[in-house]
């Protein structure tokens, strides 16, 4: 595969792989970082890439397994916990003040969930894949999928609920 072939088949789901680092490793630089890694992974492997059924699967594959041996290296102390990335200056009208507050809530929400269910409900809602591809991704069967999907928007729903009904009787 030449670079302007692998260009034309990887950089469409760039973004997915980012965003996926980003929901794993939270920060901006770190997300940024793993990205380009797996890129580079993926260029080094580009001799063997038309062997692959999916290789969109296969790199969103290589991303989280990836991002998760950062967590778990010696380097994971020095990752960056913050929200750094969702700063916006535009924010004077009250409209955009709540939405971008209840992004947040759901945000943190999705952080205090169980690994699986956080990488599912990431899958599904926003990288919009199917069950099926979820399932081979996780390695779990489809029935498993749904039924953390349906555990993980329980549990941000409820805790919306709970947040916006605070001091309501």
């Amino acid at each position: 595969m030449n670079q302007a072939e692998f260009v034309n088949v990887v950089m469409p789901f760039k973004d997915k792989l980012y965003r996926l680092a980003k929901r794993l490793l939270t920060s901006s630089e770190e997300a940024e970082d793993a990205t380009q890694e797996i890129l580079l992974k993926l260029w080094s492997k580009n001799t063997k890439m038309e062997s692959y059924n999916n290789v969109e699967a296969f790199a969103m594959t290589m991303t989280k397994n990836f991002c998760l041996d950062r967590l778990k290296s010696k380097q994971a102390g020095n990752l960056k916990l913050v929200h750094s990335n969702y700063s916006d200056d535009s924010t004077s009208l009250q409209n955009q003040v709540e939405a971008k507050d209840s992004v947040s809530w759901v945000e943190r929400i999705m952080e205090e969930l169980p690994e699986q269910q956080k990488m599912v409900l990431q899958l599904r809602d926003v990288e919009e894949y199917d069950f099926d591809e979820i399932g081979k991704l996780l390695e779990m069967n489809p029935t498993a999928v749904r039924v953390a999907l349906s555990r993980a928007r329980k549990t941000v729903r409820e805790k919306l609920i709970q947040k916006h009904s605070y001091g309501i009787s």
